[in-house]
């Protein structure tokens, strides 16, 4: 079964992030700012999620057990083609000298950044999409 199309879902966040201090406080912040989040502390568990329900956003650490940050977002931008996109990583050269690109039109905020920093890009990214 594969998800319905992400355009009409412009709250909906699935994060993966594998520090749980940084992906709870992720969530808090994306709740507060009236963000619908799903998070999970890997790759593979956000994966299957997506397979079954669908998301306007997926924002995910690069760098991650079971299936790192870039591998969920091609597999997850196969599945949904209109998916918005957003790395977190401590490690922004990665996607830069990666041999599995990250898919065309993601977005990287590196570590440390700002909640509300990160608001603003995901605001700005999921109003691009409506």
């Amino acid at each position: 079964m594969t998800a319905q199309p992400s355009e009409s879902l412009p709250k909906r966040i699935i994060l993966a992030e594998d520090d749980e201090s940084m992906r709870g406080f992720i969530e808090r912040a994306l709740v507060r700012a009236g963000y619908s989040v799903t998070s999970f502390p890997n790759g593979k568990d956000a994966l299957d999620c997506l397979k079954q329900k669908p998301f306007a956003l997926l924002l995910t650490d690069i760098v991650m057990p079971l299936m790192d940050g870039i591998e969920l977002a091609r597999h997850a931008s196969e599945l949904d083609p209109n998916l918005k996109i957003m790395f977190i990583t401590g490690f922004a050269a990665v996607t830069l000298n990666s041999d599995a690109a990250p898919p065309k039109d993601s977005r990287v905020l590196s570590k440390p950044f700002h909640l509300k920093d990160l608001v603003r890009e995901i605001d700005q990214l999921l109003d691009q999409a409506a």
